[in-house]
């Protein structure tokens, strides 16, 4: 192991181990077996099936707890089996506070699945600390929170969010996707429980998909292992290996992604094409600050709006540099219409409050050249209109 007092791009690196302790192996080993051998009865290696524990998963969830300052750390199948495994441990009639700006998903897992368990959500713009507090309850359990949010890039302040809510009694979820460990670590400003996309910016190449979970705390780590266990929703020895694999390099994926989204954002702003554009690293954001304060970066995501549907499909049908596809967080750059693909779950008036129109683009800067990406845009924007969809 690493000696203590690392910078955390050196941590990226080198994981929590360094290396296989048994051969010496510098990429730590994919132990692809189902199952483990005892020496006798009663007798363990300390791995006895895989859903329970394997090796390369093993590695993984203890490099995230490093990574994230948590006590335990955990990885499942995707980002939507972590989310729904942290849920888990509510009960029914527990209410949780979510931001009102999040991924479809999260909002179709709370109002399609755990709703019907008697697990009740409120949405509100948890920007605003005057809203936590007006929405929590007696039977207020936690506040669930993204932040940069989705797809509107709200930044919600996770300091003062956690302190009220530890306050009223609750845990404080954060949903650090688009920032990673890297430029943001919830934990260590108050929060107790942090869940990723593994898929995204820490795997980084868009070739698995994975989702892990840190928490603060021996029994929420005690709650969350056996929950884990129970549901199996583990991710496999050969995904966990990728993500593993991804992480060593997210600090300069990350560096030149941010670097490249700023050039990129900027020049979104120069465009009579553009209505509004979205990026938390510009510094009429308004969450600037907050992000100043509480992040060592800004991200790659970037949001912008568009005159019509027309321009948006005229967009997303020319652009060759950027592709047109769902999720984010790759070395490609990647385009995505929210309305009807990551947020088609979530209601129409609620989308249109938001801002998440029928004009909305997300875009997720990759690592080409800033010059290659903006070159490709400005042709996308400049394409004929084809009307009608």
């Amino acid at each position: 192991m690493l000696p203590d007092g690392c910078r955390i791009d050196t941590d990226l690196v080198h994981g929590y181990r360094g290396y296989d302790e048994h051969t010496g192996a510098v990429s730590f080993p994919i132990y692809q077996s189902a199952t483990f051998r005892h020496p006798a009865l009663y007798e363990s290696t300390g791995y006895d099936y895989c859903r329970s524990q394997n090796p390369t998963r093993e590695e993984l969830e203890n490099t995230i707890a490093k990574l994230e300052g948590g006590t335990a750390g955990f990885a499942f199948g995707s980002g939507m089996a972590a989310i729904a495994s942290i849920l888990g441990i509510f009960l029914p009639g527990d209410h949780i506070l979510v931001s009102d700006d999040l991924y479809g998903g999260t909002y179709r897992l709370f109002e399609e699945v755990y709703k019907k368990y008697g697990i009740e959500a409120t949405y509100a713009d948890t920007t605003d600390l005057k809203n936590v507090a007006e929405n929590m309850r007696a039977n207020t359990k936690a506040v669930f929170i993204e932040t940069p949010s989705n797809p509107m890039m709200k930044v919600t302040d996770i300091g003062k969010t956690a302190a009220l809510a530890k306050e009223n009694g609750a845990l404080t979820i954060v949903d650090n996707t688009f920032l990673s460990p890297y430029f943001q670590r919830p934990l260590l400003l108050g929060a107790d429980i942090v869940v990723h996309s593994g898929t995204k910016y820490l795997g980084g190449h868009n070739d698995t998909l994975a989702g892990l979970a840190a928490v603060k705390g021996e029994e929420l780590a005690s709650q969350v292992r056996f929950l884990q266990n129970s549901v199996g929703g583990v991710l496999a020895p050969l995904d966990s290996w990728l993500i593993l694999r991804g992480i060593k390099t997210l600090a300069v994926r990350l560096d030149r992604q941010e670097k490249n989204a700023l050039r990129i954002a900027q020049w979104l702003s120069t465009r009579e094409e553009v209505g509004k554009v979205y990026y938390v690293g510009l510094p009429e954001h308004e969450g600037y600050e907050i992000s100043k304060k509480q992040s060592d970066g800004f991200g790659a995501m970037i949001s912008f709006t568009v005159g019509s549907p027309e321009k948006v499909k005229s967009i997303l049908r020319s652009v060759r540099v950027v592709t047109f596809a769902e999720s984010l967080g790759g070395v490609e750059s990647l385009i995505t219409y929210p309305y009807v693909q990551t947020h088609s779950a979530i209601p129409q008036e609620i989308r249109d409050r938001l801002g998440v129109t029928d004009r909305l683009l997300r875009l997720s800067v990759g690592i080409e050249n800033a010059e290659d990406i903006i070159n490709d845009l400005e042709q996308a924007f400049e394409a004929q209109e084809e009307k009608g969809w």
